[in-house]
């Protein structure tokens, strides 16, 4: 009698399962790359650009970046741009996170204010994922300026750079289902998981076909037993 073959040697079957175990969990693994724990520094870079010139992006230090789920106030130094007069606006971008979500453009030099800017960033994130970001450009309180009056005096400065501003962090919890892609995700799963099932009751139901018509071509190959035949 043949030997029943096991799941595991069949190739196919073993792929078929792990294309299952993929399509049941997509973002097992895109969550082991990027998942994030609180207090961990979340990497940030910038982009500058005044008149029609564009630096390149810059990898901030870690003081600079933001800290995952926790609130908190820096100071950042933004560079002298090429070529400045002190006519133009000077912009930047920032881009946050491994996953590289962007700020677009903010105004921060001769944005046609007595003020001193301050940038706030509100980071969205649920449980050890980063979901997103947003930010804009607002006056710096007063409080603030009064505390440290330097920063309005260099500020106005135009010899004085770099220039410092106050970047404020905030983070905002968010339990967000997406009930819709969730179903068609188990619907996709179940389909799947069907297919992958018929075709292993299809596998197994030929291989003990092919043993049943194995066996019995044995049998009917043995010399039976000669019965005389009695008149």
């Amino acid at each position: 009698m043949a030997a029943s073959t096991s799941t595991w040697s069949k190739p196919w079957l073993l792929s078929a399962w792990q294309l299952l175990f993929m399509l049941l969990f997509p973002s097992v693994f895109s969550t082991f790359a990027v998942a994030y724990r609180p207090g961990d520094i979340v990497p940030m870079s910038r982009m500058g650009q005044y008149h029609s010139s564009r630096t390149v992006w810059h990898d901030l230090i870690g003081r600079h970046c933001p800290i995952f789920a926790v609130n908190r106030e820096v100071l950042m130094p933004i560079p002298k741009p090429t070529g400045y007069t002190g006519a133009d606006p000077y912009k930047i971008s920032f881009q946050v996170g491994r996953e590289k979500f962007l700020i677009p453009w903010l105004l921060v030099v001769n944005r046609k204010s007595t003020e001193v800017p301050m940038i706030e960033v509100e980071l969205r994130y649920s449980g050890n994922d980063f979901h997103g970001v947003t930010a804009k450009v607002v006056d710096m309180p007063h409080h603030y300026v009064e505390i440290h009056p330097e920063i309005r005096k260099q500020f106005w400065d135009s010899q004085h750079w770099p220039k410092h501003i106050l970047v404020r962090y905030t983070w905002k919890e968010h339990s967000d289902i997406d009930v819709a892609s969730g179903f068609y995700v188990l619907f996709g799963s179940g389909l799947m998981l069907s297919f992958i099932l018929s075709i292993y009751i299809l596998q197994s139901s030929r291989e003990k076909l092919e043993r049943f018509v194995r066996e019995t071509v044995v049998e009917s190959n043995m010399p039976g037993e000669v019965i005389a035949k009695v008149e």
